[in-house]
């Protein structure tokens, strides 16, 4: 007894239908991209190989992708990620199936803001002034300038150099702007910005009166080592992953007057459970890129990706350059 091929489809988070930022623009999106093939809303956080047939592509957001899902999507062409993670995509898997993965670096200026915004308000002690005031406690307290300070970055990506363009001018002529980064032009790079490169870490987090950090995936890099090295009045700024920071040895840094601030652009739960209620760490629930005008971007983005790829056109901003070398994609694209 033969049995029906599965209808084709396009798979979207449920997110893009949501009623806070939805717009003309997602609208509109949704309904051409409709026109190509039906699109379907998930909501769970795995895909597995239940969820493959006919899958043509994805509008992702921080889901996890199996290599199951990609073994068993054969119609599979194309994962566009909202936003620029790309840890849970399993990058290495979707090329070895011949599947495309886009990022949409859309809102890198939208974060920056964000990192400067924070940096501002820790140098001035916004978040202490405001609980203070509302205690009752009206006591002057101390805060300083940005000009002149020291400010250090701790990855200069895409990100990191929209922060370092933000920050150069506010330090003014006697500020440092310090950067570390693994990338072998650093040192090149860093004097476009007129930065430093430093090339230990370590110095970032001796010299720096704020550090943000601006790295990719979700490997620790700030432990309790690192944190004892800063300045009793310095804060540490994470607009990437909550888990590149020890959460359980920087709460203990903070209560132990190692450092001043520590703002992270996570949710207070999981592991950042132990932050609650705490008056000088600062969780965001990872909204630093998100604003009406960078989700409209990113929508636009994401959408036409995913249409260049059905009407067989490379994408802007392929993450896996090399899947245009598989002869799956190259048979489709001619």
């Amino acid at each position: 007894m033969s049995t029906n091929p599965p209808s084709k489809k396009i798979l979207f988070a449920s997110y893009f239908q949501e009623p806070t930022f939805e717009s003309e623009t997602r609208r509109q999106a949704r309904e051409r991209l409709g026109q190509i093939l039906p699109l379907e809303p998930y909501s769970q956080d795995k895909f597995t190989a239940e969820d493959a047939p006919g899958v043509v592509a994805v509008l992702a957001n921080s889901v996890y992708f199996s290599p199951e899902f990609y073994a068993a999507a054969e119609d599979l062409r194309a994962i566009s990620r909202w936003g620029v993670g790309f840890d849970k995509v399993n990058v290495d898997v979707a090329t070895e199936h011949g599947v495309i993965v886009t990022v949409a670096p859309a809102h890198m200026d939208t974060v920056a803001e964000y990192a400067i915004t924070q940096w501002l308000a820790t140098m001035k002690r916004v978040y202490t002034l405001n609980s203070a005031s509302h205690q009752g406690d009206f006591d002057l307290r101390k805060t300083f300038d940005v000009q002149g300070s020291t400010f250090g970055l701790y990855g200069l990506g895409r990100i990191g150099q929209q922060v370092a363009q933000r920050a150069k001018p506010m330090l003014g002529e006697t500020g440092r702007l310090l950067v570390y980064d693994l990338r072998d032009d650093i040192h090149e790079l860093a004097q476009q910005f007129g930065a430093e490169a430093v090339s230990d870490s370590d110095v970032l987090f001796e010299e720096c009166d704020t550090i943000s950090l601006h790295v990719s995936g979700d490997t620790t890099i700030v432990g309790e080592d690192q944190l004892r090295k800063m300045k009793p009045h310095a804060s540490l700024i994470n607009p990437s992953r909550g888990n590149l920071v020890d959460d359980q040895a920087v709460h203990r840094a903070i209560e132990e007057e190692q450092l001043y601030y520590y703002v992270v652009d996570d949710p207070v739960s999981g592991p950042r459970e132990i932050h609650r209620g705490h008056p000088r760490i600062i969780c965001t629930n990872h909204n630093g890129g998100i604003t009406v005008e960078s989700v409209s971007r990113l929508d636009s983005m994401v959408f036409s990706q995913i249409t260049d790829v059905l009407q067989k056109r490379v994408p802007p901003h392929v993450l896996n350059t090399a899947v245009l070398e598989h002869p799956r994609v190259k048979s489709y694209f001619k």
